[in-house]
């Protein structure tokens, strides 16, 4: 599978080049822009994008899966791609170029090198006190300033940093991260940084299930080319961007769809805490009442129940809608993308990175719930399920391979007397106040998920 049209001009530089970009952001880009707007793709560590990608010319399969069938598309505006770990300088010269206007990223909420409690950066984090001390980063903050400071000293324009990632105020956040670094290296980078770069926050939605060797062999039946990189995404996609980039540059992205708007916190509030806490709360607790994926566990009737429950009273309450959304359609929309059996989003692919997303896909809504002085056993209930499945060993006594930055401190915390109290100590994840207010809710929930199972737990609810 190579390309069939001809090249475009760099003007996206993307770091994090994984699948969800490439279902989502890319097409959206391709669909703005018939020509120019090319995206650079940037792997910050592994190579096996690179390798896949590049015989490829860039082009890969987008399938769409729906209850109608499945549908294949050709993607061909990426145009090449880096990995930061072989050649950190150019990529850096790239990102410093006068072409490029957007730089763009999925890095997952640990790739910020933040403090999920904060929202600050976290100086202790080993990338960054390697990027503090040396002129080639490693971290995509590294990047993000090291690239800034090359355009300041050559008096090129800043680019606007769009994160694509499922973070509160993603924009804010990262434009937190790059000031904190920036200021340590140099605060008169940090003062220009602050004064003409732009920052706007985005609220992004697709199911993207991690692509597998199946796939693969599905794309090639369909279009009869190998492709070594496809990417397997549901119907249904969203993209509500903030209005706010350096001279008004970017694509035509409302002519794809993308909603422009002039704040997206009601949209991204919306979005982490309907879908991606429910996500969440089924990948912990399903995960551990044994269901491999999301629409196993979504179609069996008592996490169906618990489901409709967490939306109803636990988390509709706790927002304000978007203009002209009902958040009861979006609740039923959701449980329908859910129950599609054609995307087998498993629950550990959900599951991983858990000390991450906690504080923006649950905390937040718990604590809005405790300051209503309304209660919300549901959402204690995936805290505690977290835990559990955090240390390593399911209810059953199974070993649970977990991927989590914090995975060490995490399983230490299992083998304490009180493994509740212990994690609710870890202030990286719990601000004190609120892990003071939650113990006993969590507390129970840990006992009854210990005494019951997951689904004993679910039902205990009613």
């Amino acid at each position: 599978m190579m390309r069939q049209t001809p090249p475009r001009a760099v003007e996206i530089v993307h770091l994090g080049l994984g699948a969800f970009f490439r279902a989502h952001g890319a097409i959206y880009i391709e669909d703005a822009a018939p020509t120019g707007w090319g995206i650079l793709g940037v792997s910050l560590q592994s190579p096996a994008m690179h390798d896949r990608l590049a015989p490829q010319g860039g082009a890969y399969t987008a399938l769409e899966i729906g209850p109608d069938g499945e549908t294949a598309r050709r993607v061909e505006v990426v145009q090449r791609v880096l990995v930061a770990r072989h050649d950190p300088m150019a990529v850096l010269t790239a990102m410093a170029g006068p072409a490029v206007k957007i730089v763009t990223l999925t890095v997952t909420e640990k790739g910020y090198c933040h403090d999920p409690a904060t929202g600050r950066l976290n100086p202790l984090h080993p990338d960054i006190l390697h990027d503090l001390g040396a002129d080639l980063p490693l971290s995509a903050p590294g990047y993000l300033v090291r690239a800034l400071s090359l355009r300041r000293a050559a008096g090129t324009a800043p680019f606007t940093v769009l994160s694509c990632d499922n973070l509160p105020g993603n924009g804010r956040l990262v434009r937190r991260v790059v000031l904190d670094l920036a200021a340590r290296i140099d605060p008169a980078l940090a003062d220009w940084i602050a004064d003409t770069a732009r920052f706007p926050s985005c609220m992004v939605d697709r199911i993207v299930p991690a692509t597998n060797e199946g796939d693969i062999a599905r794309v090639t039946a369909l279009t009869g080319f190998h492709d070594a990189a496809p990417v397997v995404h549901e119907p249904f996609r969203q993209w509500v961007i903030e209005d706010d980039f350096v001279g008004s540059t970017r694509p035509d992205l409302a002519r794809a769809g993308v909603q422009m708007v002039r704040d997206v916190t009601p949209f991204e509030e919306m979005k982490l805490r309907m879908l991606n806490g429910t996500h969440s709360a089924l990948a912990y607790v399903g995960y551990l009442a044994g269901f491999e994926t999301v629409a196993d566990a979504a179609t069996t009737p008592v996490m169906a129940a618990y489901l409709r429950h967490l939306w109803r009273h636990e988390i509709i309450p706790t927002l304000t809608a978007p203009p002209g959304v009902d958040l009861h359609a979006y609740a039923d929309a959701l449980f329908a993308r859910y129950a599609n059996p054609s995307i087998r989003h498993r629950t550990w692919q959900i599951a991983m990175d858990g000390s991450q997303k906690l504080p923006q896909r649950l905390l937040g809504t718990i604590a809005a719930n405790i300051n209503a002085r309304r209660p919300c056993p549901g959402l204690m209930l995936a805290v505690a399920a977290w835990m559990i499945y955090a240390s390593g060993t399911g209810l059953d006594g199974a070993a649970i391979d977990v991927r989590d930055p914090m995975a060490s401190q995490l399983r230490a915390c299992a083998t304490t007397s009180d493994p509740v109290a212990a994690v609710l100590g870890l202030g990286a994840v719990f601000p004190e106040a609120l892990a003071v207010r939650i113990a006993p809710g969590v507390q129970a929930a840990y006992a009854a998920l210990k005494s019951k199972g997951a689904l004993g737990a679910v039902r205990g609810m009613a």
